[in-house]
């Protein structure tokens, strides 16, 4: 591994851990607050994003920074990082374990490092897939520094398909069990660890996707995006504090045909 990647994952391994001690100090007792879109905002999840951005800007000080609870317009920047301060803030809030911190690194405007931080499961998810960028570097995707891959068992009623709360009315068709995690980046991350079959979120915005889209590629499994238009590489100037992105993720290419159908 280059200097470069290696100090990528130590400041994403060493800045999530610290963020992370202190979230859980926090953790069920923060109130929270309804944004204008509906969802749950915290002060975890400000101070969260401040910090990440400071850190960010004193060891790659040429980077952009695109966040949820900061920047939405894409930066005029060769590499930028994409955050989620505190992904599944309803968890967290309400005491439920099942919340992290997401990170992403950016090369013109393609994702091309993941990095997921659990606190409450102790769990690191992080993976580099380069795609056509032409960069070069170490490769594969990993938790806790153990590779992963999906599942290659087919879908059955033993197996555990991952939806958002806005998907349920398409529960009855599926050939599977259901979990509903709150948290999207979690949902896909399963499927790419083997724990899942298949992930559908209905809205998910870019700071949930951008880290497991890369992990979940460089782990084997199949993200398929629900929307004609490509989700990367995003556009310069562009908002993107809104946009929502419905994916289907799968273990294995061939049951794609399987949940297509359903969702649509």
């Amino acid at each position: 591994m280059d200097n470069f990647w290696k100090t990528v994952l130590n400041f994403t391994e060493t800045t999530t851990t610290t963020i992370g001690k202190q979230l859980l100090r926090e953790f069920g007792l923060a109130e929270a607050y309804q944004k204008a879109d509906g969802s749950l905002i915290t002060h975890c999840d400000r101070w969260s994003d401040q910090y990440l951005r400071q850190q960010i800007r004193q060891l790659f000080p040429s980077h952009g920074i695109l966040s949820e609870e900061g920047e939405h317009r894409f930066p005029v920047r060769d590499w930028c990082w994409i955050i989620d301060p505190l992904d599944g803030t309803t968890n967290f809030a309400r005491g439920v374990p099942l919340w992290g911190i997401c990170l992403s690194l950016l090369y013109q405007g393609t994702p091309v490092f993941g990095y997921v931080h659990l606190p409450p499961l102790n769990q690191s998810f992080y993976g580099f897939w380069y795609g056509s960028s032409g960069l070069t570097g170490p490769t594969g995707a990993f938790l806790n520094q153990q590779p992963i891959s999906p599942t290659t068992e087919p879908p059955d009623y033993n197996q555990f398909l991952g939806l958002s709360s806005r998907s349920l009315e398409i529960a009855p068709q599926l050939p599977t069990k259901i979990r509903v995690l709150g948290m999207a980046a979690y949902n896909f991350l399963l499927v790419a660890s083997g724990s899942s079959v298949a992930g559908i979120e209905h809205s998910p915005k870019i700071w949930d996707i951008a880290a497991p889209w890369v992990i979940v590629q460089a782990a084997g499994a199949v993200w398929y995006s629900l929307e004609p238009e490509p989700i990367f590489p995003l556009q310069i100037q562009q908002d993107y504090g809104s946009r929502p992105y419905p994916t289907l993720v799968v273990s294995r290419p061939e049951w794609v045909s399987k949940f297509l159908p359903l969702i649509n």
